[in-house]
């Protein structure tokens, strides 16, 4: 479809999320509600797991409408999209429902008044990257979608934030919520192939000022900070000058990622088919984003700073000094406990003895 400035979405747009409850969805939810935005999360119907309800209870105590449905009910999101008037949709939603996307861009395609969607991307560009499976089959969904958004006349932004910022664990889920090791490193290949990390709150922040940009219409928008280019060895020097201490380091050979790819344990076996991609074949790195659907976030806000992966870094070095601090209190708590127990033990058997 032909851009022009009436694609352009009013800075007091009305956003609704889905997948606001998911690793990558918390964070762009609350950039939303941060910038003031109004915002609405969509929720799936039922009881909630007690995480994920505390997560919503924090949107709506900061603001946020809540709204409950599945973006595979075509007529009930007709239904929210025109009664709540909304302009930006942002899907985060991950697995199973990733193909439920093509019936949320058919009902935003009907109501007509939407002025920009973003897929559940939040990844690498997988039009170009090509893992093993089974995560390519995860990119032959979102592949998918993105046909189906580009048939549609749908604006569109694709997000391509690639790696989060944090230390890259081939058999986790994610990463970021588990400290960078302790013990030793596991250093994939030859440890030499660099990858981009950005922390979460960056990938929010970036993330809901593409929405009003009209640069970024029907565009790729890659998240490339060049401070945080780092390869693994780079990242298990930064992780053991924080630490104060050296640890030894172990190779994950090609072969083994590709043995536990083949394996089709979920989620294990993506991450390791996603790691290989990303440390093996490179790809992050082996592309040059130009042509006319690519821009890079750098280039487009040049004064807006990432957070570092230093920075984020001392973040996971905090939280270690936390945990010890809290493990030494519970030994503490324990040892109290033991010898208050002792102590009551020992009276009752004297007074009984008296």
């Amino acid at each position: 479809m032909t851009v022009s400035s009436s694609l352009s979405v009013a800075k007091n747009g009305r956003v609704l999320i889905a997948g606001a409850t998911g690793f990558i969805g918390r964070f762009v939810a609350e950039a939303s509600l941060a910038a003031g935005q109004p915002t609405y999360v969509l929720v799936r119907p039922g009881p909630l797991h007690p995480s994920k309800a505390d997560t919503v209870k924090s949107f709506k105590d900061k603001g946020a409408i809540i709204l409950h449905g599945l973006i595979s009910d075509k007529t009930l999101m007709e239904k929210m999209l025109r009664e709540h008037e909304i302009e930006i949709v942002i899907s985060a939603v991950g697995g199973a429902t990733i193909l439920d996307q093509i019936t949320l861009v058919d009902a935003i395609a009907a109501v007509g008044t939407v002025k920009r969607f973003l897929p559940s991307e939040f990844g690498h560009d997988v039009d170009r990257a090509d893992p093993v499976e089974p995560g390519l089959t995860m990119y032959l969904e979102k592949r998918k979608v993105r046909r189906s958004v580009e048939t549609s006349g749908v604006p569109y932004t694709y997000i391509c934030c690639n790696s989060i910022a944090s230390w890259p664990y081939f058999d986790n889920t994610h990463p970021s919520e588990v400290l960078p090791p302790l013990d030793r490193f596991q250093i994939y290949g030859d440890g030499t192939v660099k990858a981009y990390f950005v922390d979460g709150t960056d990938i929010g922040k970036f993330t809901m000022k593409t929405v009003y940009d009209i640069r970024t219409i029907n565009k790729n928008v890659h998240f490339r900070p060049p401070s945080n280019l780092y390869d693994i060895n780079g990242l298990a020097s930064l992780w053991e000058k924080k630490i104060g201490r050296t640890l030894p380091r172990v190779t994950v050979t090609e072969d083994h990622l590709l043995a536990l790819a083949a394996e089709n344990r979920i989620p294990e076996s993506i991450v390791a088919s996603f790691t290989h991609d990303i440390f093996i074949k490179g790809c992050q790195v082996n592309f040059a984003v130009e042509g006319p659907h690519d821009v890079e976030v750098g280039t487009l806000y040049p004064g807006d700073s990432f957070r570092t992966l230093d920075e984020c870094f001392d973040g996971f070095l905090l939280k270690l000094k936390d945990n010890l601090e809290l493990e030494l209190l519970q030994e503490e708590e324990d040892q109290k406990v033991s010898t208050e127990n002792t102590v009551v033990e020992s009276r009752t058997v004297t007074a009984t003895c008296a």
